[in-house]
């Protein structure tokens, strides 16, 4: 052991242990920001200046999903039991830019009420870490993943199953889990097909896969807006900054837009009243 030969060598591999070893979870101030980015790589939470949110006035045509998730968060700012919840179906149809636009309601509310922290699909593995450093701060925080869905060969489902419910510790009592996807049981049709003709057991194989949803308490299903909800949204946005246009115009110039794009939804009539503000030169601040 006192060989002075084997010391470099020795020193060399605890190096080396030390570099592919997870990193240390730094100390967050949680004080600095209301919203965080969760840095996996560095296991560290990075706080966010301003969140990119819109009014929660300007989110037209899902009143009921708006006020039933109103509700839920306000419970949990309060203290009291609320469900995790997952925000499903059509492509910007305004899902997670509700979760954000609630957020700063809140926030508004009653100052500092509610931390926003947003975990990324794929550092889901780290979970636990980010719980641990959740678990051991007293602010009531929300963690949003957007665009969740797993594929056939994505086994990470399962280490989000045991966090939300399943685990010894459970989740967190001062966290909740806001979840966006485009599927309603976050895996695609021929997944779950897939699963149906190869087990043994069907059911029980797509017991296993649903299951995963289960977890979510509230269910919000997010749809395809028809032409009068369109303008609303359009309408809405042009009242709030002020855009000087006439209404026969902007109506044909947006029937026109949504025929281009293939579609009618909040994140269509946002890209529109973009461009309208443009040519208008206007800012939307």
């Amino acid at each position: 052991m006192n060989d002075p030969l084997k010391e470099p060598q020795l020193t060399r591999i605890a190096d080396a242990l030390e570099r592919i070893a997870p990193a240390e979870p730094a100390d967050i101030d949680f004080d600095l920001a209301d919203a965080f980015v969760w840095n996996a790589e560095d296991a560290e939470l990075e706080p966010v200046a301003e969140v990119s949110r819109i009014d929660l006035s300007l989110l037209r045509g899902i009143d009921q999903q708006r006020n039933i998730l109103l509700e839920n968060s306000r419970r949990f700012a309060n203290g009291l039991p609320s469900n995790n919840a997952l925000l499903w179906g059509a492509r910007g149809s305004g899902k997670s830019s509700l979760v954000k636009a609630i957020h700063g309601m809140i926030n508004q509310e009653t100052p500092g009420s509610l931390l926003l922290v947003e975990l990324h699909r794929e550092d889901i593995p780290t979970l636990p870490v980010l719980l641990g450093l959740l678990r051991a701060q007293e602010r009531r925080t929300i963690l949003f993943c957007d665009d969740l869905s797993f594929t056939l060969e994505d086994a990470n489902y399962k280490s989000l199953k045991a966090v939300l419910e399943g685990g010894i510790e459970g989740r967190p009592k001062n966290v909740i889990f806001y979840a966006t996807s485009n599927r309603r049981h976050l895996m695609p049709r021929d997944m779950i097909e897939n699963e149906r003709s190869t087990a043994i057991n069907p059911s029980e194989a797509i017991d296993e896969k649903v299951s995963l949803s289960d977890r979510f308490g509230l269910w919000l299903g997010f749809h395809s807006c028809d032409q009068d909800v369109f303008f609303s949204m359009i309408e809405g946005y042009i009242n709030y900054y002020d855009l000087k246009i006439d209404r026969a115009q902007w109506q044909a110039e947006a029937v026109e837009w949504s025929v281009t794009r293939g579609a009618r939804s909040g994140r269509v009539a946002w890209q529109f009243i973009q461009d309208l503000a443009g040519r208008l030169g206007k800012t939307l601040d």
